[in-house]
C-alpha cells in the first residue's frame, strides 16, 4: 500500500525533487498531474516533469502536492 505525504514546506520540495519522489498535484479537489517528479521550486512555482517533453509549471498557492512513496 502506498504512503502519502503532503509537501508543504521548502525542505519537503527539496527532499522530493533530491530522492525524484513520484508526485501528484491537485486543484480545487481535481488531480490535475500524476506520475511526475518536481524538478526545480521557487517561493511561488513549483516546476514538475512526467517524461522528456512534458513539464507543467503550478502555483504553491493553488494547488496540493502530495508525494507517493512505496
Amino acid at each position: 500500500m502506498p504512503i502519502t505525504r503532503e509537501l508543504l514546506t521548502d525542505a519537503d520540495f527539496e527532499e522530493a525533487a533530491e530522492q525524484k519522489q513520484r508526485i501528484r498535484v491537485f486543484r480545487d479537489d481535481h488531480m490535475i498531474d500524476s506520475n511526475t517528479v518536481v524538478i526545480r521550486f521557487t517561493s511561488d512555482t513549483i516546476i514538475t516533469q512526467s517524461s522528456v517533453s512534458d513539464m507543467s509549471y503550478h502555483s504553491r498557492r493553488e494547488c496540493q502536492f502530495y508525494e507517493i512513496r512505496k
